[in-house]
């Protein structure tokens, strides 16, 4: 029997482990073992996504929690080599570019066990983002690698990583969007807004195709005051053309407490704050969207899938396929408005599905793994 380990930490993970180990079960000759790290640790971030999505408990729970880069890597190689000790995995398959995969990824190479990077090859050539860290320490010692699209082939290729050990073989996330396709349509449609006592509810509040949703996390947009307070102001500008809908990530919406942000928020009656959602509602929300306005990376492969017009406010992609051949536009803060109201005149960017983004990953990923 071969033993494989899957190491979860992070939301953007558990969309991309529950069609694997769905995959997986009851699998002839494969053993999973599946260890969340914990790196995202509270029900909204982590729980709710496991219930939803049909993943097994975790067989392990590190429990590292919420730290600074440094002290969190440390504490998930310290509790992950116990655990390959014990386990002696012929595999360890990690996801993404969370710390969870980094770290990971060093100790597996580290005591000589065979790495599998699914999502290898992403670049954004920025390494003032963390991930962009991880996704190249990772890549610079793993041992077979997934890719989800041929410019990821091509950065691995120029990194002198040999072809034979890259396998494009397409997109989880869409996987378990496709798999749960039947319960995204019925998903909860009614959220309570963090500012006000009351209840939204699509169909009612906002109608299907007539709002943007929101999506901001990045520490350069979010963590420098004269930044947000920049979006802020823009958001409030751009729900008097469209109403905005804004899932607030627990870092944003701290800062926007911190920074005295939040009376300004109030003015606007069409922003609407509400609560962090679990993966079937958020989905919900956005394949309802007239558009995304987002600075994060998994939405602008939900949206490319969907085709919905996504308005990606960086500089760079690691995911350039999602404008190449998706919906995504890179633009600028100073952008927002004018991309928005192109969209709302009905002049959004449309684009098609990259190859391989099928709702077959999954199947294809165990078919390398038995030969592997």
């Amino acid at each position: 029997m071969t033993k494989l380990i899957l190491v979860a930490g992070a939301r953007p993970n558990f969309m991309k482990i529950a069609p694997l180990m769905h995959a997986l079960k009851n699998h002839p000759t494969i053993q999973p073992i599946l260890v969340h790290t914990g790196q995202h640790y509270d029900v909204k971030m982590s729980g709710q996504f496991f219930e939803e999505l049909n993943i097994p408990t975790p067989d392990i729970n590190l429990e590292v929690g919420s730290a600074s880069h440094a002290v969190q890597t440390a504490r998930i190689m310290e509790g992950f080599e116990k655990i390959c000790v014990d386990e002696k995995p012929d595999f360890v398959l990690v996801v993404g570019d969370v710390n969870s995969t980094a770290a990971c990824t060093l100790v597996a190479s580290k005591l000589g066990i065979t790495t599998i990077h699914y999502e290898a090859g992403l670049r954004s050539n920025d390494r003032t983002m963390p991930e962009e860290i991880n996704r190249l320490v990772t890549d610079a010692i793993s041992d077979v690698f997934i890719t989800t699209s041929k410019d990821a082939d091509d950065n691995l290729l120029k990194e002198n990583i040999p072809a034979h050990k890259i396998h494009m073989l397409g997109n989880l996330m869409i996987d378990s969007l496709v798999e749960n396709k039947a319960n995204i349509d019925k998903a909860n449609a009614r959220f309570k807004l963090l500012n006000e006592d009351k209840e939204i509810e699509l169909g009612k509040d906002f109608m299907p195709q007539k709002f943007g949703i929101l999506t901001f996390h990045r520490p350069g947009n979010v963590d420098d005051k004269e930044s947000l307070t920049k979006l802020v102001e823009i958001w409030g500008k751009a729900s008097e053309l469209v109403p905005l809908v804004f899932p607030v990530h627990p870092r944003t919406y701290k800062n926007i407490q911190l920074f005295g942000l939040q009376e300004v928020i109030n003015q606007y009656k069409q922003l609407y704050f509400i609560e962090p959602l679990g993966y079937l509602s958020f989905i919900h929300v956005v394949e309802n969207a007239l558009f995304a306005l987002t600075d994060s990376g998994g939405i602008q492969e939900e949206t490319s899938y969907l085709n919905i017009p996504c308005l990606t406010v960086r500089p760079n992609t690691e995911r350039p396929v999602t404008i190449w051949e998706g919906s995504n536009k890179l633009i600028t803060i100073d952008d927002i408005l004018n991309e928005i109201t192109l969209i709302v005149e009905g002049k959004g960017k449309k684009g098609t599905k990259p190859h391989f983004w099928d709702g077959n990953t999954a199947k294809r990923i165990v078919k390398l793994i038995e030969n592997l």
